[in-house]
């Protein structure tokens, strides 16, 4: 088998299982930062791409590192996407307002729009409007949407846990999250 043909293989095959529900799609590459979202319903593992959204990831880290996320619900659930980030979630007689909030301390800066697709299991940064507002709100694609291409800050993909983020509803707390180095178990 030639090697273009052998990568042929290898890129369509990771295409279906991003396409496919509830498939992982594997091994973080190394030297990434990889997060652990323990959540109600299960756990879900994101890698984060710290060479391409340097600022970013260093952003969430931070916010990882303070506890930020745990308590925190998810605010919006959508057949194409889960979202969170808003520390308002944690107060549900404040329902009507999630979404709103953030850690009020936006990244000023529009990382890689180009370079990655909205495709399954995408982990990308909500923002107001302009990809340099983007702080605190984190969305994870259930669904393939080429329409949100080039207009958020990609930052990760979940490589296990996908069936858990299909599960996840409107409300579903985060019980914690933790911090690995590429590689740990």
């Amino acid at each position: 088998m030639t090697k273009t043909i052998r990568t042929s293989l290898i890129a369509i095959a990771t295409a279906a299982a991003m396409a496919s529900p509830g498939v992982d799609v594997g091994a973080a590459r190394a030297g990434n930062p990889i997060l652990d979202f323990e959540t109600q319903k299960g756990t879900f593992t994101i890698e984060l791409y710290q060479a391409d959204a340097p600022k970013s990831v260093a952003h969430i880290l931070a916010l990882v590192k303070k506890n930020f996320y745990r308590g925190q619900r998810f605010h919006r659930v959508e057949a194409s996407l889960a979202q969170f980030g808003d520390p308002g979630t944690r107060d549900m007689s404040r329902i009507d307002y999630w979404g709103s909030g953030n850690s009020g301390a936006p990244i000023g800066v529009a990382e890689n729009l180009k370079k990655y697709k909205h495709v399954r299991g995408t982990v990308a940064m909500a923002n107001s409007g302009d990809a340099r507002s983007s702080d605190s709100q984190l969305y994870i694609m259930k669904a393939a949407s080429p329409s949100l291409d080039g207009k958020y800050i990609i930052v990760g993909r979940v490589t296990s846990g996908m069936a858990v983020v299909d599960k996840i509803v409107k409300t579903d707390r985060i019980v914690n999250v933790t911090i690995k180095a590429a590689g740990q178990p």
